[in-house]
C-alpha cells in the first residue's frame, strides 16, 4: 500500500516525518489493507467503515480475542444505531485475553521514583489477578458488584483491575488527586461496595494523604496497601490490609459474561457540574487494542508507556492496548515532569510514548530532557488537549526524529474518533484520518457541512458508549442531531475541528462548555460553581481558549460585587487557590477578565462562546491585559 500524499502538497507547513515505503510495508496497516484488497489508507478507511462486520471480524482474530462462547453473527442493528448489538450470542471476559504473551515475558515494567527498575512477567500478573478474583469472591462479592480504585497507576494496580473484571465486578477508576468531595461524588454514583486505596502517595521527599481522604469521603470498606514495604497504617474497623485480603489462596475461574456486560465505570465532565458515569462493556477494550495495533502500529514485545491513571481512560487504555497486542505496559510511579522520568523512559526500552502536550511544554521549558537515549521510541501519541506544532517538532528531535501520532478521543468512545497512520507523513500538531471503523463529518452552527465547525460522529461502532449512568444518553449525544447518508442520527461529540486540506485536521478545542486542561477533562459549571463561593464575585463564567492553536488555557470573565475592593491580582489568587483546594491544582487560571455583567440569553443562560470570541479578538488586536501564569 502506498501513501498518495506528496510533500509538494503542504505550502506554508511541511512533514517532519515521511514514512519510506519499505518501512509501509511492515506496519499492521499494511497487513490490513492486504486483506481488504484496497491499495491505499484512503480506501481501507472507507472499507473499515462501509464493512464493519468484516473489519471487526478481523480485528477479533488478528488479537486473538478468546470467546467462552462463539457469536453468531458480528452486528446486530435491528434497534437501531443507538443500541447496536455487538457480536450476538457472545459469552467472553476480557481478562482471558490479556495473558496470551510468553508467560515469562514482561507485563508490566515498572519503577517507583526514587526506587529500582522492576519486571512482573506474564506469569506473575495472571497469578496476582488470579488471586485478587478469588478473594474477592471469598469476601462476598458477586457478578455485577461495583469495586472503586483510587491509587496511583503501579503493578498492583494494574492486577487489582484485572482481578475486578475477572470475577466479573465492575471497576471504578477514581483518580488519587481528586479532593473527597469528588472522591465521594463518584463513589455514590457509582454505588461502590469496596476500595482499593493506598495510605499515602510519595513525590520525592513529599508523602501526600491519600486513605485520610478516603475517610473523609465517608468511603465503603477499603483495602489498603502500603506505599513504603511494611509501613503501617491505623484503619478503620472495616477497613484491611492488602496482605490479609491476599490471605486466602485459591484459584478464581473467569466469570462468563455478555458482551454489553460492563467492565468498568470511567466519570467524564460534561456541561453540568455532575460528571457523566460512564460504563465500559466487555468489547470495549477491543476498541482500544484496534487503535493500538493499527494506528500506533503496536506490535508483540513493544513496551508502551503513557503517564496516566485508572481515574482517566487512559489508565484502562494502556492496560488493554499493551496486553492485548502481547506487549508490556510501563509504569512509573512518580511525577513525569522532571528527569527521573525520562531516565526511565531509556532504561524501560520504551518503544511508545504516550504524552500530553502540557507535559511535552514543560519538558521543553525546562530542558530536562536533554542528553538522553530515546532511540529505542519508534512512534510518539500525544492526546488530552490540542497540541503545539512547535513543542511536538522538539519532542520528535529529542526521540531522533520519530513520528507523531495525535490522537482524540474520548472516555465515551473508548478511544480516538481521529488521529493519525503511520502510512502517511506527519505533520505535527495535526491529525491524518479518523480512526479506523469510525468516520465523522464537521457541521457547523446551522448544521451545515463546514471546513470548520463542530464534530459529529458517523456511527455505530465498537467502543461507542450506549449508556449513561445518571444522565440520558440519546439527550447527550443524539437528540436533534442531524442523519448521515444512510439516515441514521449522527452522534454528537462537542469537539471544533478545522479540515486543513489534503487529508489533513487540526482540533481547535471544545464547542460545547467542555474542556481540557493539563490533559483532564472538566466543564464550565464545575469551575463555576467553585468560583461563586469566592468573596467578591457575583457570578463567573470559564471558558477554555486555544492560544496558537496549541493546548487550552483557562480564562475567567467575573463581575464583581458592589461591596468588593481588592485588586484584579488578589481576586486571581483567590481564585486560583479555590481551584486548587476544590478542584485540582493542575487547573492555572490564565487570564482574569474583570467586566460589569456576563452576557445572557432570554432564558438567562450565559453565552460562552460569546465571551470566547471575545477573548480572541481582545488578544488579536493586543487589547487584553491577561495575569498570564499566575500560581
Amino acid at each position: 500500500m502506498e501513501s498518495d500524499i506528496s510533500t509538494e502538497k503542504f505550502q506554508t507547513k511541511s512533514p517532519a516525518w515521511v514514512p519510506s515505503q519499505d518501512f509501509i510495508k511492515t506496519t499492521n496497516i499494511a497487513w490490513l489493507a492486504d486483506q481488504a484488497g484496497v491499495t491505499s489508507y484512503e480506501e481501507l478507511h472507507q472499507w473499515s467503515v462501509k464493512s464493519r462486520e468484516t473489519f471487526w471480524r478481523l480485528v477479533i482474530e488478528r488479537l486473538g480475542i478468546r470467546f467462552q462462547k462463539a457469536f453468531s453473527r458480528i452486528l446486530d442493528l435491528s434497534q437501531g444505531v443507538e443500541a447496536p448489538d455487538w457480536l450476538v450470542g457472545a459469552q467472553l471476559n476480557i481478562v482471558e485475553s490479556c495473558f496470551a504473551a510468553p508467560p515469562d515475558s514482561a507485563a508490566i515494567i515498572h519503577q517507583s521514583e526514587g526506587g529500582n527498575l522492576k519486571t512482573t512477567t506474564v506469569s506473575e500478573l495472571a497469578t496476582l489477578t488470579d488471586r485478587v478474583a478469588f478473594n474477592i469472591k471469598h469476601l462476598g462479592f458477586k457478578r455485577g458488584d461495583v469495586l472503586a480504585i483510587i491509587m496511583p497507576m503501579n503493578a498492583e494496580a494494574i492486577a487489582i483491575y484485572l482481578g475486578i473484571i475477572k470475577a466479573g465486578c465492575v471497576a471504578v477508576g477514581i483518580a488519587d488527586s481528586f479532593r473527597p468531595r469528588e472522591i465521594a461524588s463518584r463513589l455514590r454514583l457509582s454505588k461502590a461496595k469496596l476500595v482499593f486505596t493506598q495510605n499515602v502517595i510519595v513525590r520525592g521527599q513529599k508523602t501526600l494523604p491519600l486513605y485520610t481522604k478516603l475517610i473523609e469521603a465517608a468511603a465503603p470498606p477499603a483495602i489498603i496497601l502500603s506505599a513504603r514495604r511494611g509501613e503501617g497504617v491505623a484503619l478503620r474497623p472495616i477497613d484491611s490490609r492488602w496482605e490479609d485480603f491476599l490471605c486466602s489462596h485459591g484459584s478464581a475461574e473467569a466469570e462468563r459474561n455478555q458482551p454489553n456486560d460492563p467492565i468498568n465505570i470511567l466519570f467524564s465532565s460534561g456541561t453540568t457540574t455532575e460528571a457523566k458515569a460512564i460504563p465500559w462493556t466487555q468489547i470495549t477494550p477491543i476498541k482500544c487494542a484496534m487503535d493500538a495495533h493499527f494506528h500506533l502500529n503496536v506490535k508483540a514485545g513493544d513496551v508502551l508507556v503513557w503517564p496516566t491513571n485508572l481515574g482517566w481512560m487512559m489508565g484502562p487504555w494502556l492496560i488493554f492496548g499493551s496486553l492485548l497486542n502481547r506487549a508490556t505496559i510501563g509504569v512509573f510511579d512518580g511525577a513525569p515532569t522532571g528527569r527521573e522520568f525520562g531516565v526511565f523512559v531509556q532504561q524501560a526500552g520504551t518503544t511508545m510514548l504516550g504524552v500530553v502536550p502540557a507535559l511535552v511544554k514543560a519538558w521543553r521549558n525546562s530542558n530536562c530532557m536533554q542528553g538522553l537515549d530515546w532511540d529505542t521510541i519508534k512512534v510518539i501519541s500525544s492526546t488530552g488537549e490540542c497540541s503545539n506544532a512547535a513543542d511536538m517538532r522538539w519532542l520528535m528531535e529529542l526521540a531522533g526524529g520519530k513520528p507523531v501520532v495525535e490522537y482524540c478521543g474520548g472516555t465515551e468512545i473508548g478511544g480516538g474518533y481521529i488521529t493519525g497512520t503511520l502510512t502517511k507523513p506527519c505533520l505535527p500538531g495535526t491529525f491524518n484520518t479518523p480512526a479506523l471503523g469510525l468516520d465523522f463529518t464537521i457541521l457547523d452552527v446551522q448544521g451545515n457541512p463546514a471546513s470548520v465547525g463542530e464534530a459529529f460522529l458517523v456511527t455505530p461502532s465498537i467502543g461507542l458508549s450506549t449508556l449513561l449512568l445518571n444522565q440520558d444518553h440519546h439527550q447527550v449525544y443524539f437528540a436533534g442531531t442531524p442523519r448521515d447518508f444512510n439516515g441514521y442520527p449522527l452522534r454528537r461529540h462537542g469537539d471544533q475541528i478545522q479540515d486543513l486540506g489534503n487529508g489533513y485536521w487540526c482540533a481547535l478545542g471544545r464547542a460545547d462548555d467542555t474542556m481540557n486542561l493539563a490533559g483532564i477533562k472538566t466543564s464550565s459549571a464545575e469551575i463555576e460553581e467553585v468560583l461563586k463561593f469566592v468573596p467578591g464575585v457575583r457570578e463567573a463564567a470559564a471558558i477554555a481558549v486555544s492560544p496558537g492553536h496549541g493546548p487550552s488555557s483557562l480564562v475567567i470573565y467575573a463581575a464583581c460585587s458592589d461591596v468588593h475592593h481588592a485588586t484584579k491580582i488578589d481576586l486571581l489568587r483567590s481564585m486560583q487557590q479555590a481551584i486548587k483546594r476544590e478542584l485540582n491544582p493542575l487547573f492555572k487560571i490564565h487570564d482574569l477578565v474583570l467586566v460589569e455583567a456576563l452576557p445572557r440569553t432570554p432564558s438567562n443562560k450565559i453565552i460562552r462562546r460569546a465571551l470566547r470570541e471575545q477573548w480572541n479578538v481582545a488578544t488579536l488586536a493586543g487589547q487584553t491585559n491577561g495575569n498570564h501564569n499566575h500560581q
